[in-house]
């Protein structure tokens, strides 16, 4: 399992004592969603999904502060991935665009970074409440 784990070295904000997580992957293709979950707490974990599955030309760019934290050498070792807010009803779902996490698969390495763009939300709904 050790290879597995990812270390976030300043933590998730709001979680900074707890570095070390698994991203533990879905397998059912009709379910995008994920668990990003804390190996130091198991109460701690996170709902995770890929941002571009909820807006297509999602985009923004790292700052070298962070490019050098993660170790990042090529854009192909990078996952990213927005917190999802699941509350009592399923059309209430949001997504914190505002707020990726970005990892590095090769490194190991993720980072939580907030994004000074105001076109993402902290909270973006996820379906329009319109039922099929």
């Amino acid at each position: 399992m050790e290879d597995k784990i990812i270390t976030f070295k300043e933590g998730i904000p709001g979680f900074e004592d707890y570095r070390d997580y698994v991203l533990v992957i879905n397998e059912d293709e009709e379910n995008p969603f994920h668990k990003l979950q804390s190996v130091e707490e198991e109460s701690i974990g996170f709902y995770v999904v890929n941002p571009f599955l909820i807006i297509n030309d999602y985009d923004f760019e790292l700052k070298e502060s962070t490019i050098k934290l993660l170790e990042i050498q090529s854009e192909k070792d990078l996952a990213v991935l927005s917190i999802v807010k699941i509350p009592g009803k399923l059309e209430d779902m949001t997504v914190n665009l505002s707020a990726p996490i970005v990892i590095n698969s090769k490194s190991k390495l993720g980072k939580q970074i907030v994004l000074d763009d105001s076109r993402y939300s902290v909270r973006h709904r996820i379906y329009s409440g319109e039922t099929k």
